[in-house]
């Protein structure tokens, strides 16, 4: 089943941020993953290394917020309006591609579908009216 949650990006303050929504909403976070962990060609600055790069709450029973931090020294800065994402997860490789391919016409492809550290195939698009999307397939 294709499902769709909020993915919120924040300039340095996520962890606090929730670490607030876990106060109101409750649950655990099954996943917090930082910038320092992420396998990568270019160092990652010490003063961003400890940043979220991915966390993740359950809220109810189908929706998850997730969120990450953005780095300056990937030239992101995010400002309100412009600081979420909707998140799209599917059951293939190819809905994947279908609904990327799709929300991608017209618009700009930030990071082409691929596979990824994580274990997903993984993509990221503007559509053409600005809407910032992320399409991701967990393999299994």
């Amino acid at each position: 089943m294709t499902t769709i949650n909020p993915y919120l990006t924040f300039n340095g303050n996520c962890e606090e941020a929730f670490n607030f929504y876990k106060s109101v909403f409750g649950g655990e976070f099954p996943y917090i993953g930082r910038f320092k962990d992420m396998p990568s060609q270019d160092p990652i600055p010490e003063n961003e290394a400890q940043k979220i790069m991915h966390v993740s709450l359950p809220v109810g029973g189908n929706t998850v917020l997730m969120g990450s931090d953005s780095l300056e020294s990937y030239g992101k800065k995010h400002q309100p309006g412009n600081n979420f994402s909707i998140s799209v997860n599917t059951d293939t490789k190819e809905e994947t591609e279908r609904i990327f391919n799709g929300l991608s016409e017209g618009g700009n492809i930030t990071m082409p579908l691929m596979d990824t550290f994580w274990g997903a195939y993984f993509g990221m698009a503007t559509d053409k009216f600005g809407i910032q999307w992320m399409i991701n397939y967990d393999k299994k």
